[in-house]
């Protein structure tokens, strides 16, 4: 599926492509809502309304992305409420090797998330999974969410790669279409990035799993392994 030898530069989403999505998931869907509800001393019910409202409207911009927008909006600590169930934020499979295998074959490895900082910090903080990444970009540095064209143009500027050979991986068709349309040769997408609910990715091309494009290390490597 993939040609390692066109590419120089790997980008990857971070929530649904390097990490369970199951933990957003259940954090904005049902430990939210409940805390929400309890905190506000209203029904669960009206809460998960009123929550599901206010962020629908958002989706798709950088408020929708935003731990401090929406603790203003809620009046409630959204990153210490995400520490509440930090327990829950997982690695997906393969992606330790995966990296290590880019990082081993010279590939400049980004991550690159429309994660808010404060939610970036907890889930390195909990895997260390930026042991294994070159450069970590959080579209809230460039005031635009990836969707936007205008983040592409910035995150060219500043690193200066070559769209004809990187690679960008993501679990959102919609940020894989703002990529193609920026010149970006290979997407790819990610089916089943929540764990525990069936998904396919139709749109674009898609793997479940980092163990379909793993890289072959070099021919010496291999005859020597």
């Amino acid at each position: 599926m993939i040609n390692w030898d066109s590419i120089d530069t790997v980008m990857l989403d971070m929530d649904g492509t390097l990490l369970d999505l199951h933990f957003d998931n259940h954090f904005w869907l049902d430990h939210l809502p409940q805390r929400y509800a309890q905190i506000h001393n209203i029904d669960l019910a009206a809460a998960r309304q009123k929550l599901s409202e206010a962020i629908r409207q958002y989706e798709g911009t950088l408020q929708w992305y935003c731990l401090e927008f929406w603790s203003d909006a809620l009046a409630l600590d959204i990153r210490s409420l995400k520490e509440e169930i930090k327990h829950k934020i997982q690695i997906r499979p393969y992606v330790g090797e995966f990296l290590t295998r880019l990082r081993k074959l010279g590939k400049k490895v980004l991550l690159v998330t429309n994660a808010h900082p404060q939610s970036l910090s907890l889930k390195l903080e909990v895997t260390q999974i930026d042991r294994w990444l070159d450069v970590i970009i959080s579209s809230h540095q460039f005031n635009e969410p990836k969707e936007s064209q205008k983040f592409w143009q910035q995150l060219q500027a500043a690193e200066r790669f070559d769209p004809a050979r990187t690679l960008f991986i993501d679990d959102t068709a919609r940020i894989l279409d703002s990529a193609k349309v920026f010149g970006i040769h290979y997407v790819l997408g990610i089916h089943q990035p929540d764990s525990q609910i069936q998904r396919r990715m139709d749109q674009h091309p898609a793997i479940y799993h980092f163990d379909e494009i793993m890289p072959p290390l070099n021919a010496e490597n291999s005859a020597s392994g």
